[in-house]
Order: C-alpha cells, then structure tokens, then sequence
C-alpha cells in the first residue's frame, strides 16, 4: 500500500500536556515526525486536570458520546487541541476519572479505580473514531494504559466495518509497569471470558493489561534493540518474558529520538548562552550559570562537574552510587542534582550538599528550565541504570557536549560509545558489571580523560556531532505499521479450522 496511512495513535501521557516521564516526550515528539512523513496521525490522551490547566486553547468537539465501563455507560465529551507542527490531540473528558492532581495515584500508591479509568479511556478511543468517522489502519498503542486497546479491537470490533482492517502496534517503554488488577474485577473490561486464560490476559489469577498488549497486537516494539532482547529473559522480563520470547517475530527495537527543536545547545533559549560543536565558548559561561543557580564558589569552574537529572529511585542505579559517595566527594569535583523520587535517594543527595557545600547541591524538584541548565553548564551527566528501555537524557547530553557516563544496558548501550584511551575513539564512558567499584572505576577513568583537554573535546564533539533525530524512527514506524496491516491481512485470509 503506498498511500499514506491514517494512524490513531494513543498514549496516557503527552508532552507538553501531561507527563510523568520519558513517554510523554516519546509521544509528544513521535507524532509530530510522523505527520511530516505524510501520515494522517492523531493522537487520544485522558482529559487531566494538568492539560486543564496548561496555557493549550482546546475547543469541544463532541458534546456527547457514551462509553462502557462494566455494567454502566458513562457519557463523556471530547475536546480539540494540538500539538506543535499541528499534530491533533482529542482529550477524553471524564471529570470522574481525570479531574485529579496526579495522572496515576499518589504519593501513597496507585489510584483505587486505575482499572476503571484506563478501560474508559480505551473503549472511548472507539467511539471516538466513530463520531468522527475517522477509520485508522493502525492504532499504536503505548504502555499498560493502553493495553486492552488489542484485545478490544480483536474481539468487541473485528467485525464493525470501521475496525475490520485495522492492525495494532503496542510499543512497550518499561515492561515493570503492567497494570496489575484482580481477577474479581474482569467484568469492568467487558471483554468476552473467553481472553481471561493464560494465552490471554489472565496472569497468576489477576489481570494483566500489558500482557493484553503483548498477546493482541499484530506488531510488538520497545524502546531500543538493546531492551527488546533484554525483556525476554528472566533478569529484565518480569515475569512475562515467555509471552515476549513467544512473539520475537513480532518484537522489534526501535531507538527513541529526540526533539532537536527543544534540545539543542544552539537555539536553547533556556541557557545563559548558545552554543555548537564548531564554537564551544558559550559552554562556560553555561557552566558559570549553573554554579550561580546552585550557589557552588567560582573555584569550581575550572574542575569538572557532573549532574545528575533524574527520578531518584533504585531502578536508576543510586543504590551504587550510595555506596561510592563517599569516595566521590573526596575528589577534586563538583555534583549537581535535580530530582524526585524515593525518600532514601532524596535525603542521600540533601544530606551530601549539606555535607558538601563547597561541591555538592541538590534539588528536589521537577524542574524543565534548571534541566536545560545543568546539560548545558555540566561537563559530565551520571545515568548508572539497573535497566534502562531507553533513556533520553543520556542523548540530550551528546547533543550538549556533556559526556555520558552510564551503565551498558538498554538504550544507553545502543546510544553511547566506550571511550577507550587505546583507540581514541568514543562519545561516553560505559560499564557493564552492576558493581559500585566499576562505577567508581568508569568515574575515575572520565575525571583522568578531563585533564587532557584535546581528548576530552574529541568526546564531546563526537557525541554533538550524533544524530539521533525522530527521523529515522519515524521511517521504520512507518514501515512497522505496514508490516502490522499485512499481518492483520495474513491472519483474516488463512482458512479456519
């Protein structure tokens, strides 16, 4: 088919509309690369009180439609909006389910009717498409939120004339979070009983709604090569790395990009001053910002600093870098921290600037106008990932000349070269032992690399110089898409029986 496709495209959280992490930048930058191949992409997200509450105009659409939810149909409206290139967004409205601070739950745990929520959400996707009379060939669906969207299509729609061509792409971004309820509350899917079996979207007695995504869709992906091969062992795969293996023709990796229009050290409007790979000297006077805005002493400008942005969980590799703080503080540098996450990392990087104040700082905060800064004005940046299905900071720093130092796994395997002394070559400093010791090491080895300046700017030239655009994503989705259609054709076209 060369015609240009009609693809729904469907994620619970867009950026800048309403994010809690790096799948709000996928779908908030994907689209956008896809429209400009010619696709005919629109995008569904919940109706949150954070997208209510954004500058963003959305007008009504629908004023009425009614969606299932268990034995009741709840009505619901949909409003317009659109991203930046013109890419449309409808947001479901149901003040019920979205009128809330958080997208997902609190500080104290999940929502209670996270189930509720999500299965509205995905059966109004249908309705949607319906009142629009809008007939995707490909709805891509991202993460558990998303994860009946499959299992609808395959059994409540196959047959509706609207949905009878089209294939489903669910990409998995961090196959951790399943979107795991009782087995008690299967009857809120309003799915057929027949799916509630181990081949289907039952897991240990409970529904699984990422299951339900990796069972129904005609096309599976993740977020890097590195990870699609990693979630189909035990180590990474969480208990459904046999459903994963049971699809490997079916799984691809495709490397998340970025938006270069956002980051980018020669148009950032956010820094103190602009930069490229052919004129570095606004870096420093970067650097001279990001220590006033910490309140770290002038001394530091000629040593080198590494920061950290991220969510301060264990997940992240701070369990390590726990353990070698100590050892770290004792060298002639400066750390820079912005984050929120569990208590124990929050309070670990407080208590070292309070310990530390000439070298170290910490901001416990989500905070998009100090992230640009510490990317820019940071010569290092610290991502010592347990896992990692991607990663986009690791990016954002080549493009700035921060030199990554990360674990190999996941997407910062994918993205960062080794710098070895011995071949000169490489954007980054990697190790692969999940050890304290060989992060310390790997440190250590950048902090010696930093006092030969021609070295050191070879890294960093090499890593700005790396192009890692929505681009060429965007072409092999494209022709992903193609590939789920020609599934979705094979499997109608074979005789029963």
């Amino acid at each position: 088919m060369d015609r240009p496709l009609k693809v729904l495209f469907l994620s619970p959280e867009v950026s800048p509309l309403a994010k809690t992490g790096g799948l709000a930048d996928v779908a908030g930058s994907l689209p956008k690369a896809l429209k400009a191949l010619g696709i005919d992409i629109r995008v569904a997200l919940p109706y949150y009180r954070t997208v209510k509450e954004s500058p963003s105009q959305a007008e009504l659409v629908i004023a009425e439609m009614e969606t299932p939810v268990g034995r009741d149909m709840l009505r619901d409206r949909v409003y317009l909006t659109r991203l930046a290139g013109g890419v449309p967004v409808y947001l479901i409205n149901k003040d019920e389910y979205f009128d809330r601070r958080f997208l997902y739950g609190t500080s104290r745990g999940d929502y209670f009717d996270n189930l509720e929520r999500f299965v509205f959400f995905s059966r109004a996707v249908f309705n949607l498409c319906e009142k629009l009379d809008f007939q995707p060939d490909v709805i891509h669906c991202n993460d558990w939120q998303t994860g009946l969207v499959p299992a609808y299509l395959e059994t409540l729609y196959r047959t509706h004339p609207l949905f009878a061509g089209t294939a489903c792409l669910f990409t998995v971004h961090n196959i951790a979070y399943q979107g795991l309820f009782p087995g008690e509350k299967f009857q809120v899917t309003g799915l057929p009983s027949e799916v509630f079996h181990p081949g289907g979207i039952e897991f240990w007695g409970g529904i699984n709604l990422l299951k339900s995504g990796l069972v129904f869709s005609q096309i599976i992906t993740t977020v890097s090569r590195r990870y699609s091969r990693e979630i189909q062992t035990p180590e990474f795969g969480y208990g459904l790395e046999g459903v994963v293996r049971s699809r490997k023709g079916d799984l691809f990796g495709v490397l998340n990009g970025v938006d270069y229009t956002e980051w980018n050290p020669e148009s950032d409007r956010l820094i103190a001053a602009n930069y490229t790979a052919r004129n570095l000297r606004g870096k420093m006077r970067c650097k001279d910002d990001l220590l006033g805005e910490f309140n770290l002493p002038e001394r530091l400008r000629s040593r080198p600093i590494i920061g950290i942005i991220s969510r301060l969980v264990k997940q992240k590799g701070f369990d390590l870098v726990e353990q070698i703080i100590e050892d770290l503080m004792e060298k002639d540098l400066g750390l820079v921290v912005l984050g929120t996450g569990e208590s124990a990392y929050e309070e670990l990087f407080v208590k070292t600037a309070r310990k530390y104040p000439g070298k170290a700082a910490a901001r416990i905060a989500y905070d998009n106008r100090l992230a640009h800064k510490i990317e820019a004005g940071a010569d290092m940046f610290l991502m010592p990932s347990r896992y990692e299905p991607c990663g986009l900071n690791q990016i954002f720093s080549l493009k700035y000349g921060t030199v990554p130092i990360v674990r190999a796994t996941g997407g910062l395997d994918d993205t960062i070269v080794d710098y070895r002394s011995e071949t000169g070559r490489g954007t980054g400093f990697k190790f692969k032992q999940y050890r304290p010791s060989r992060l310390l090491q790997r440190i250590e080895d950048a902090l010696s690399v930093f006092q030969e300046r021609q070295k050191w700017e070879g890294i960093m030239l090499r890593g700005m110089k790396a192009d890692f655009s929505w681009t060429r994503s965007a072409r092999v989705y494209d022709r992903l898409y193609r590939k789920a259609l020609a599934n979705v054709r094979f499997s109608h076209s074979r005789p029963e029986g």
